[in-house]
């Protein structure tokens, strides 16, 4: 804890406050970086679990809308169960009528065979009664023919004999005929029976297999309507947590709603705290500045006045080249930034990278060797763009971006708060700490010390120098 509290025995040069009040700005300066960067972190993270819920809160309407289609479909397949089910319960009933009736015919159709059999046998009777008749017809016919014989044989005395004999013959005749007749008749009658008979029986296991048919569509129709039965119920079991997921649904949208609201109040604070942060972290680096042209001393000094000397130089530089023709003042001052093809992180190209990729290497370079802290030296435009970097951080890029972070560093804008103050600040020097990125989630704690330069009184940029603590 320090301690700015002192009696007038113990007073001391303005000098000695100044560098204390420097020293102690840069100390508060590091800690304010440490909470931007943690504000930053969790201004990252409310900006995934906003994103998160959002997408919970547009997952919750799919499943609402889903369910909702659920249910509409579960009613009208309800519907049709229950009709389905009427109808098969009517059409079961009537395979039972159907089934009673086809019951009646066939023992309709087994008794007209059984009577048929009766009547055939009755027949065979007829017949053999009949060919008894015929017999005998056939006997009288002979003794009338022997009588009426013997009665011309009698003469006069067997006329009437004769008479008696021919009235016996010609019904013998006519018995013989009559029975030829009924034999006729009996055998097309049997002919016809026997037909009937064949057909009676065909009709009988046609009615037999109808008969197990219509037991076996029967069961079926019963299993048919249990299923209906069990169909309809599961339906109803699915309506009923369909709309328990309906009503659990619906408390999503207050939910999600005021988890929203709450993650934006809370994003919004830390916005508003990042804002603060970064604006006390140029607080304390103007205090710093304030401090040392006051005449404060503090660690930083021999690279605050080198880096002023170098940007100087830089300055000089490029007015020479200007004077002698080597760049003009609108290429030097171009900011159409052309993008690299292909490039991961984007590298850009304007039209004085070329003249900066000659003339600013011997300088950068050369810093590096003043102090061994000294991490990199470049000058970068109003706009943070950093065109020719020192050679170890301006490797070709390869295919892996998170590499090409880390060694390829050249051609790239810096527009973080860092490298735009270096770029625009026209003070004496800027004093700024800062987390370096080098890729992959790493990050390295660092000073950065900056200069102006100009050409021809015009402000261009500023030369960085980074260093660790």
């Amino acid at each position: 804890m320090n301690d700015l509290s002192f009696s007038a025995s113990e007073a001391r040069p303005a000098s000695d406050d100044l560098s204390q009040i420097g020293r102690e700005a840069i100390t508060l300066g590091r800690e304010i970086v440490e909470i931007a960067a943690a504000l930053d972190l969790l201004a990252m993270a409310a900006a995934d679990q906003s994103t998160h819920l959002a997408a919970a809160d547009r997952a919750a309407h799919t499943i609402q809308s889903a369910n909702e289609s659920v249910l509409s479909g579960i009613s009208a397949v309800s519907d049709a169960a229950e009709r389905t089910q009427s109808n098969v319960t009517e059409t079961a009933a009537q395979m039972r009528k159907t089934a009673e009736h086809a019951h009646k015919i066939a023992g309709w159709v087994t008794s007209v065979a059984t009577r048929m059999a009766d009547i055939g046998q009755t027949l065979a009777q007829v017949t053999s009664q009949n060919s008894s008749i015929r017999q005998i017809a056939t006997q009288v016919n002979i003794l009338a023919i022997n009588a009426k014989i013997e009665a011309v044989r009698a003469g006069d005395a067997g006329r009437g004999f004769a008479v008696v004999a021919e009235a016996v013959n010609e019904l013998s005749r006519k018995t013989a005929t009559t029975a030829d007749g009924i034999s006729n008749a009996i055998e097309g009658l049997d002919r016809g029976i026997k037909t009937l008979r064949n057909e009676a029986e065909a009709i009988t296991n046609d009615a037999s297999q109808v008969l197990s048919g219509t037991e076996e569509t029967d069961r079926a129709m019963a299993r048919m309507t249990q299923s209906v039965g069990e169909t309809r119920q599961a339906i109803s079991d699915i309506a009923q947590r369909t709309a328990e997921v309906r009503e659990a649904n619906s408390r999503f949208g207050p939910a999600f709603a005021a988890m929203t609201k709450t993650m934006r109040q809370g994003a919004d604070q830390v916005t508003q705290a990042q804002g603060r942060a970064n604006a006390l972290i140029t607080v304390g680096e103007t205090i710093v500045q304030h401090s040392v042209r006051l005449g404060g001393a503090i660690e930083d000094a021999a690279l605050i006045r080198f880096v002023q000397h170098e940007a100087a130089r830089v300055s000089d530089l490029f007015s020479t080249a200007v004077a002698n023709g080597r760049i003009d003042m609108a290429a030097l001052f171009d900011r159409q930034y052309q993008p690299v093809a292909g490039s991961d992180p984007l590298q850009v190209m304007t039209r004085f990278t070329g003249f900066t990729d000659e003339v600013l290497p011997p300088i950068q370079e050369a810093a590096l060797e003043i102090d061994p802290k000294i991490v990199f030296c470049a000058a970068v435009d109003q706009n943070g763009y950093l065109p020719t970097h020192n050679r170890k951080f301006s490797k070709p890029q390869g295919q892996d971006p998170v590499w090409n972070v880390a060694n390829c560093r050249n051609r790239r804008i810096f527009d973080d708060r860092v490298g735009l103050r270096a770029g625009r600040s026209t003070a004496p020097f800027v004093l700024q700490i800062y987390r370096r990125d080098m890729g992959d989630g790493n990050f390295v704690l660092m000073k950065d010390l900056s200069a102006p330069i100009t050409v021809n009184g015009r402000h261009w940029g500023g030369l960085r120098i980074a260093y660790a603590f």
